[in-house]
């Protein structure tokens, strides 16, 4: 039998099939439209897109899939996080999406935290109030768009939309909920506190499950658009980033994931919700039933080499570009770079503060920039690491993923960095392959993630830091830190 995991992402949807033995059969994508930004720091999208590019992804994956094909015995959905998708009486959309890197709502989060208080909301929630997340975004509609808000009957995410085309449920996991700033991720059930000081009815809210768990069935009607047969079961399944950690493996207290993408996550495994008093960081709950995660966040990663490489590389590929950075030493010579392009999430909360470089001098050269944007995001990303060593949350595995994982300079930047030994997969698939394992958990074909994963999941290289250049980067973080403070106060 087959599983199918589908990832509704910023910038396209994926689907993947997985066989009974966790490998990766077949898979197919399709391009959203680029999201819309009317005004600086807006970002929209049309769910009527998402359903598009789910419909041609899933064909194109079966499409894919060697012959003979075998059923697809289960589905499980990903997608990015935080988006708020608003559905009238009829289940249609009433306006585009606010995603996951809309940025509008400071004021809102200001008036909830002012409403509810700082630790009280971080108490029934183990969450601040940020712009990033979904009930801010829905405060913003009722406050700007108030005739919209009263036609309001339904709450999704991304994911969780398309799951009702497909299905006609309304259903989102513990996971993906924990990021709307309306769960009691400890409880891991709907904070009704949080709910009525906002002034959302709690009947606008999907019914809570565990990721693994089956919460909905293929339509006849959805069935005649993908090729999927009515009656196939869907599992809840988790936000991105919670998929994506079930496709690496990090399931249990201990392991940790550091993945760099357009953002870059620092992410761990954790045997109970781990609350920072200060809200520098995301805790979740995982896609693991009875266990939690804490999350840091850096804006800028990915981010921040595409932009260099788009700025002042043109022409030039990444390989090239970190082939001269590799000639560089350890440190990039005193260079250092700040990776604030939008602001910084983990550990400092400012959407306002903006990127720099910090001591350049004339022995630099173009190869230093690109080492020193390496680095940068590494040490932003360490920031992580060391929040959670501040609250005694423990770390011992460390796995890479994401496009920081391919390149063989950023991955051993990044053991030096961190000062521990790093670990890559050999096929780092994703939350669409991660929600394909949920989906075999779902229908019995696995006993838990622990069993799939331990079958599905194998490990390509360790990499131990290098002790000159860990010492290298021990004082280079030292100085890095110090970049933070002086941007904050060009303000």
């Amino acid at each position: 039998m087959w599983f199918l995991g589908m990832d509704v992402g910023t910038g396209g949807t994926r689907a993947v099939v997985v066989d009974g033995n966790g490998k990766l059969i077949s898979g197919a994508s399709s391009e959203h439209a680029p999201f819309r930004t009317p005004h600086p720091g807006w970002a929209e999208q049309d769910p009527e897109d998402w359903w598009r590019a789910a419909q041609e992804a899933i064909r194109g994956a079966i499409k894919a899939a060697p012959e003979p094909h075998e059923e697809i015995a289960g589905i499980g959905l990903t997608g990015q996080m935080h988006g708020a998708v608003m559905l009238d009486e009829n289940g249609a959309v009433l306006r585009p999406s606010l995603i996951w890197c809309d940025v509008r709502t400071q004021p809102e989060c200001d008036w909830l935290t002012e409403k509810i208080g700082y630790e009280k909301l971080i108490e029934l929630t183990c969450n601040p109030a940020l712009p990033n997340f979904t009930l801010t975004k829905l405060l913003w509609v009722k406050t700007h768009e108030p005739e919209t808000f009263k036609k309001i009957r339904h709450i999704m995410c991304p994911k969780d939309y398309v799951r009702y085309r497909l299905t006609g449920e309304f259903a989102i996991d513990v996971q993906e909920a924990s990021g709307t700033l309306l769960l009691d991720v400890t409880h891991r059930r709907w904070s009704k506190e949080v709910a009525e000081a906002a002034g959302i009815p709690e009947s606008w809210l999907p019914k809570v499950y565990e990721s693994p768990e089956v919460c909905a069935r293929i339509s006849e009607t959805a069935a005649g658009l993908t090729g999927l047969k009515a009656g196939t079961p869907v599992v809840a399944g988790a936000g991105d980033q919670g998929a994506g950690a079930v496709g690496m493996g990090i399931l249990q207290p201990g392991s940790v994931s550091a993945t760099i993408g357009t953002s870059g996550v620092v992410f761990a495994a954790t045997a109970q919700p781990t609350k920072d008093p200060k809200g520098r960081m995301h805790t979740f709950c995982h896609a693991v039933p009875g266990v939690w995660h804490v999350m840091g966040v850096t804006q800028g990663a990915g981010l921040s080499l595409n932009w260099l490489k788009n700025t002042f590389f043109a022409g030039q590929n990444y390989d090239a570009m970190t082939a001269a950075a590799a000639q560089v030493p350890a440190g990039s010579e005193g260079l250092m770079w700040a990776p604030y392009l939008m602001g910084e999430r983990t550990p400092h909360l400012d959407p306002y503060v903006r990127a720099a470089f910090a001591g350049i001098s004339t022995i630099h050269t173009a190869a230093h920039f690109t080492r020193a944007v390496l680095e940068g995001v590494a040490y932003s990303l360490k920031d992580s690491f060391t929040l959670f060593t501040e609250l005694g949350i423990p770390l011992s595995d460390v796995r890479l993923g994401g496009g920081g994982a391919r390149g063989p300079l950023w991955r051993k930047i990044q053991a030096g960095v961190y000062g521990m030994t790093v670990e890559c997969l050999v096929a780092e698939e994703g939350g669409a392959f991660g929600c394909a394992l949920m989906a075999g958990v779902g229908t019995g074909h696995w006993a838990n993630l622990d069993a799939a994963c331990d079958q599905a999941i194998q490990v390509a290289q360790r990499i131990a830091p290098d002790a000159a250049e860990k010492a290298a980067y021990e004082a280079g973080y030292g100085q890095w830190r110090k970049l933070y403070p002086a941007l904050r106060s060009l303000r």
